[in-house]
Order: structure tokens, then C-alpha cells, then sequence
């Protein structure tokens, strides 16, 4: 399956329309709602609960945007939908409860978190989740992890959605949990087309890598994260094709 037009056509909000003085928290439903009726895009984050539901979420830890403590991992869906979200009066949302708010509307990019902590292959269990909760789901949807082993495992559970890579320059410095053998292979982007991805997400920092060159060459479409002012979107959109975005109002 190949990027959807709708997914170049309007900016994306970056984990949803947010604004946390306001109340809208980041991948909360206020969020989502707020990027409905602007008429934006969204993007939200997937985590797994201990029993594998699809949480939107982005942290692994509870801590920066609850009041509670320790991993998302280690609750069930049940008690993880019922912690509130600070400065919020909002609780943790199913990626099954924002689909049926969404409904199509605007397009949604969906990225899954990494599960296994290296990048590596132990995953699966969140990404038949997703899956499960994408089955029958009408607009325009698209899936994408920084974890090559999760586009492989979506392309498995899912083989008729579009699937993507979350990429950059993958800094030994940012990414300590990994080898440098590891992350020199992950900002090359050679698993593109053995994961059967169709698009990319790469960092603004990192457009003009050759590799995102290399791939936009090819008509691969090139999306980007995450782009805070009317500057760096208009430098951004010099190579990218659309952007991902928040803090300001994109033209």
C-alpha cells in the first residue's frame, strides 16, 4: 500500500494538536479532537499494556505526563485508562478509543514505540494489537516505528496497511542503548525495502542525509518530525513532503 495523498496534503500534528496550558496534553483526546476541527492531521504514539492493548501514549514511563510512577508496561489496560493525565482531566486513551474519535476524518499516523529496547526483534505482541484494533477501520491510516522488526511485524499482521520507517542520524550519544554497529545500519536506512516500509519520518535536523536523498530519488515519500516554527518548516519543505509539527500554527 502506498502513502495515502492525504498524508502530504496538510501538516501533521505532532502527537496530536496539544497545548498542556490549555489542557490539551500530548496524544490526550482533547488533543486529537482540537486537530479534528483544525483540521490538521495527527500523529499519536503506541505503547503496549501489560496485557499487549495499544495505550496512546509516548513515554515508557508514567512519570512526566501522570502523576503515578514506573512503566506503562507493568499496568493492565484497565487501571492504565483509568490514571489521569497531568494538568488534564483526562485519563490514558486505547489507541481503540482515539480510532473511533478519529473516525476517519483526518489522517492518522500511528508510530510504535519500540518494545524491545535495542531496536532488535522481540516484538510483536503490540504490533498484532494494533493491528487488531485497525481491522475494519475506514480513512486514511498509516503505520511507522524506528524498529525495522516492527514494520516487519506490522507487514505480517497487517499486510494491506501502509507501513513507513521512523529514521535519523541515530547519535551514539542519543541512542547509548545501542552499538555503534547498530545505529551506523539504522541511519543508512537499509531495511526499507526488506521491511517493506513506503515511506519515511526522518528527523528535520537530518534531511539532507544521502540516504533520505537516495529514497526521495525514488519517489519514496519523505515526512519529518518535528518542526517548531514557520522557519524551520519553510527549510524543511525544501526536501520533505510534508511535515510533522507543534508549538506554533503552521501557514
Amino acid at each position: 500500500m502506498t502513502l495515502s495523498a492525504a498524508f502530504l496534503s496538510t501538516p501533521i500534528a505532532h502527537r496530536a494538536l496539544h497545548d498542556r496550558a490549555t489542557g490539551r496534553v500530548e496524544n490526550g483526546r482533547a488533543a486529537v479532537s482540537a486537530a479534528i476541527k483544525a483540521g490538521y492531521g495527527i500523529e499519536i504514539d503506541v505503547q503496549a499494556s501489560a496485557d499487549n492493548i495499544a495505550m496512546v501514549f509516548h513515554d515508557y514511563q508514567l512519570d512526566r505526563l501522570t502523576h503515578e510512577t514506573g512503566a506503562v508496561r507493568a499496568r493492565s489496560a484497565q487501571m492504565l485508562r483509568t490514571i489521569g493525565l497531568r494538568d488534564s482531566v483526562e485519563t490514558i486513551p486505547t489507541l481503540a478509543e482515539i480510532l473511533a474519535l478519529v473516525a476517519g476524518q483526518v489522517p492518522l499516523l500511528i508510530e510504535i514505540k519500540d518494545q524491545d529496547g535495542a531496536l532488535g526483534p522481540d516484538v510483536g505482541p503490540l504490533e498484532d494489537s494494533v493491528a487488531q484494533d485497525l481491522h475494519g477501520y475506514v480513512g486514511d491510516v498509516a503505520v511507522m516505528s524506528f524498529n525495522p522488526h516492527s514494520v516487519a511485524a506490522m507487514a505480517k499482521h497487517a499486510p494491506k496497511l501502509t507501513r513507513g520507517l521512523t529514521t535519523e542520524t541515530f547519535n551514539t550519544d542519543e541512542w547509548s542503548n545501542l552499538s555503534v554497529a547498530r545505529c551506523t545500519h539504522l541511519s543508512r536506512i537499509v531495511d526499507f525495502d526488506a521491511v517493506r516500509a513506503t515511506f519515511i519520518s526522518h528527523s528535520a535536523r537530518d534531511l539532507g542525509h544521502p540516504a533520505v536523498a537516495a529514497l526521495k530519488a525514488k519517489g519514496v515519500p519523505v515526512l519529518c518530525w518535528t518542526i517548531r516554527s514557520a522557519q524551520a518548516e519553510q527549510t524543511a519543505r525544501t526536501i520533505a513532503d510534508n511535515i510533522t509539527f507543534e508549538g506554533y500554527t503552521p501557514a
